[in-house]
């Protein structure tokens, strides 16, 4: 009989986070399917994911930062992101979409018309 570790692999879905306030970095590379030496170079690529560290050297990751893990994660293997392109996608905001600069107001109904009048006008000739 599998252990229901292994059937939530099989399944695809991630184990769900126990209400704990922190977990070491066995339990994050179980709780995200990542190994922990992925886990401390992920630490050094994504300026956001900063497990406290004790006593020995020894990480402990809170609720958050597990949740950070299997965004970036989702976004590596899932989505098929680069490093680059992930961490630029978790910099970007709450979304993740960098805010492009946008117009003051964008034009009223009747100047598009005109603007367009004028251009089909050019267009035939008429001036």
């Amino acid at each position: 009989m599998p252990r229901s570790d292994e059937t939530a692999a099989d399944s695809g879905t991630l184990p769900s986070i126990p209400a704990k306030r922190y977990f070491t970095i066995g339990e994050v590379s179980e709780l995200c399917r990542v190994k922990p030496h992925v886990l401390r170079y992920w630490e050094q690529e994504f300026s956001q994911l900063k497990p406290i560290k004790r006593r020995g050297n020894r990480r402990y990751y809170q609720h958050h930062e597990v949740l950070l893990v299997r965004r970036i994660r989702e976004l590596l293997y899932d989505q098929g992101f680069t490093i680059s392109g992930a961490r630029n996608k978790l910099e970007g905001g709450r979304n993740g979409v960098r805010r492009a600069a946008q117009p003051a107001e964008p034009p009223s109904f009747g100047e598009m018309r005109r603007e367009l009048l004028a251009i089909r006008a050019s267009l035939s000739g008429e001036s």
